[in-house]
């Protein structure tokens, strides 16, 4: 009878263990399975910024670092002139935020309540410059850009491209416009201003500072008066309706950092 008495001890003990160990595996499992959908669903967060082109170069970098610092965020950038970016996001365009070279641009969809205003600020600065194909000898300076023998000038579209807007009111406030207006070959953006530069298919062109600076094609042989075109501003903020609202605020805040705004001074950039 003990004997039987014992062995029925034994087997209901071992039942327990068991169930009890079942319980706990399953617990695990589930705790397993929760952190890895987190896991999965911090590695889907993808941000769209839409920059201005002039950005691209100190873009790059900070990508590069911050992805490496937040291997759960993928940066996507969408580098353009400022007012055709302006026009996508204000048509619907999926970003996330948005770094325009205009304060007229941003402004726009601050008005339309595509950006909240305690959501944006003006982060940097820019300088206008003349830049010609490296060792030209005919263009020093602005007053040069009248000589006949300069047939193409090259700056961004003004009604999409800020440097563009910023490099014709600067011609005409120095009185030069209408004597080089048949001269000039207009671009989607002053990459492409610097590209046809570097390429000899114009012989000057109107550029930010920090595009020539990425250069070693060209040589800036003269800067633009500032007091012939509004203060050039650099404005950014986060799309209201962002899908990754969180995600792109985190972002914003880190391109105010020491170590983002020493990546946009190292590239000629000024802050604000």
């Amino acid at each position: 009878m003990c004997k039987w008495v014992k062995f029925v001890s034994i087997l209901v003990f071992s039942m327990i263990l068991a169930v009890g160990c079942s319980n706990n595996e399953n617990t695990d499992q589930v705790s397993k399975k929760e952190a890895k959908t987190a896991s999965d669903s911090k590695k889907n967060v993808e941000l769209t910024i839409s920059a201005a082109a002039s950005l691209k170069d100190a873009m790059d970098v900070i990508q590069h670092t911050y992805e490496e610092k937040n291997p759960e965020v993928k940066l996507k950038f969408n580098f353009g002139g400022s007012g055709s970016l302006q026009q996508q996001i204000t048509q619907g365009a999926p970003v996330d935020l948005f770094f325009s070279a205009a304060e007229d641009k941003f402004d726009l969809l601050v008005e339309e309540e595509l950006i909240a205003k305690e959501d944006g600020l003006d982060l940097l600065g820019n300088e206008l410059v003349l830049v010609v194909p490296r060792d030209a000898q005919s263009i020093k300076g602005f007053e040069d850009l009248t000589k006949a023998e300069v047939s193409k000038i090259s700056i961004g579209t003004p009604e999409t491209v800020p440097a563009g807007k910023y490099a014709k009111e600067s011609l005409e406030n120095s009185g030069v416009w209408k004597e080089v207006e048949s001269k000039i070959v207009f671009a989607k953006d002053v990459r492409q201003v610097l590209s046809y530069v570097e390429t000899g298919n114009v012989e000057a062109g109107i550029v930010y500072k920090t595009d020539a600076l990425v250069s070693d094609k060209v040589e800036v042989v003269a800067s633009a008066d500032t007091a012939t075109h509004p203060p050039i501003i650099y404005p950014v903020g986060v799309i209201k309706d962002s899908k990754q609202y969180e995600a792109a605020k985190v972002f914003y805040d880190y391109l105010q950092s020491a170590d983002a705004l020493k990546v946009f001074e190292e590239y000629g950039f000024t802050i604000k």
